[in-house]
């Protein structure tokens, strides 16, 4: 085997990515002169249908959850996800061109469907050390572990059972916290003396549930709260919506931020963050021990990554816009008593350098 380290990823959602360029970051600064490449296979080797996949994802996670929840559910059958599977074929032969070109000593994967596939390519040729790094918390999809691998990274130590549960031997898996960026372990630029408070909204559901919260979450703003919006990808669809609220409240209220890389330094400067309950999203609030509003899960897949941070008080889930904004509140209020309590209850879980540990668990799999 070649000095590649070959990190596979897809994106569906943000944690599968987030983990995979996390992992890539640490592997490049713990093994200097390797080549360390991460690759969506699926967006490779059928660009169309990933793409119209990711999309109807997207779709069904905001508009459609209870489909979702039988679609996320089947994925856990091994008739219809494992090895051999009839819709594998494609996806099959262009792992076997890719890894013969590659020739890695080490395969990293972020995405539970990979590992099928080496399970079946590894009854034609030998294939290398395979680490799955499982993005989800507590409530974890059986395809995760379906297929062996050499090594099981999980977030925590409640996820670890679920995996002990699904039959995995114990000295196959290490609790090395989810993957974050780096830049969670590095000091914070200097910021200025801040006296309001401050509240990061990251939306990702509906345009009328966005436009519902920011309406719920104004008196606050019109009392000196500063909001930050980091919208990203939802830029053009709440355009008018922010256009329209921006216009009723003082300039200085709202800081409205378009792409950014700023994420791991909002997450620390900002007293609490309004946000779905993602993997990587939830672990990245861990390792910064910010306050969290989780006003949107994804049947299944999110559940038990919203029970991770309620159940260590670190986080509140809410139904409504109007419960979003008074759990706001309640974090702010009196000093933001409520708000320094939660910071403390996370510290026993938050691990910002989940990639380092993560990348040396792998690395060691490798060697042996």
């Amino acid at each position: 085997m070649g000095r590649v380290i070959w990190i596979l990823t897809a994106g569906y959602g943000d944690g599968h990515n987030t983990a995979a360029r996390s992992v890539a970051e640490a592997l490049t600064r713990l093994c200097p002169g390797e080549v360390i490449e991460m690759t969506d296979l699926l967006d490779e080797a059928m660009p169309r249908t990933a793409a119209v996949t990711k999309a109807l994802y997207q779709q069904a996670i905001t508009h459609f959850p209870a489909a979702w929840r039988v679609t996320y559910e089947l994925m856990g059958k091994r008739s219809v996800t494992g090895p051999d599977s009839v819709w594998q074929a494609g996806l099959l032969n262009h792992l076997k061109k890719r890894l013969n070109e590659k020739q890695p000593r080490l395969i990293v994967s972020t995405y539970p469907l990979y590992s099928v596939l080496l399970e079946s390519l590894a009854r034609k040729q030998a294939v290398p050390p395979l680490c799955t790094v499982i993005t989800d918390s507590i409530s974890v999809n059986r395809i995760w572990v379906m297929s062996g691998s050499d090594l099981f990274c999980v977030a925590d130590d409640e996820t670890r059972k679920v995996v002990v549960d699904f039959g995995v031997p114990e000295s196959k898996i290490r609790v090395t916290g989810f993957p974050v960026s780096l830049a969670f372990t590095e000091p914070l630029p200097e910021q200025p003396p801040q006296k309001a408070a401050r509240i990061l909204y990251l939306p990702s559901t509906t345009g009328r549930h966005v436009r519902a919260t920011l309406e719920a979450l104004k008196p606050q703003l019109l009392v000196g709260t500063k909001l930050t919006l980091p919208v990203g990808k939802h830029a053009s669809r709440l355009h008018h919506i922010l256009r329209r609220f921006t216009d009723s409240l003082p300039p200085e209220a709202v800081e409205i931020i378009g792409w950014t890389k700023r994420i791991p330094e909002f997450l620390r400067t900002h007293d609490v963050v309004i946000c779905k309950a993602g993997g990587a999203i939830l672990h990245e609030v861990l390792a910064a021990k910010i306050p969290a509003v989780i006003d949107y899960v994804v049947p299944g897949q999110e559940e038990g990554n919203a029970e991770l941070l309620t159940k260590i008080d670190g986080g509140v889930v809410t139904r409504t816009p109007q419960e979003t904004a008074a759990a706001v509140e309640s974090i702010l209020i009196n000093n933001a008593t409520v708000g320094r309590r939660m910071r403390a209850s996370m510290a026993k879980l938050s691990v910002p350098d989940a990639a380092l540990r993560t990348a040396r668990a792998a690395l060691a799999v490798a060697k042996s």
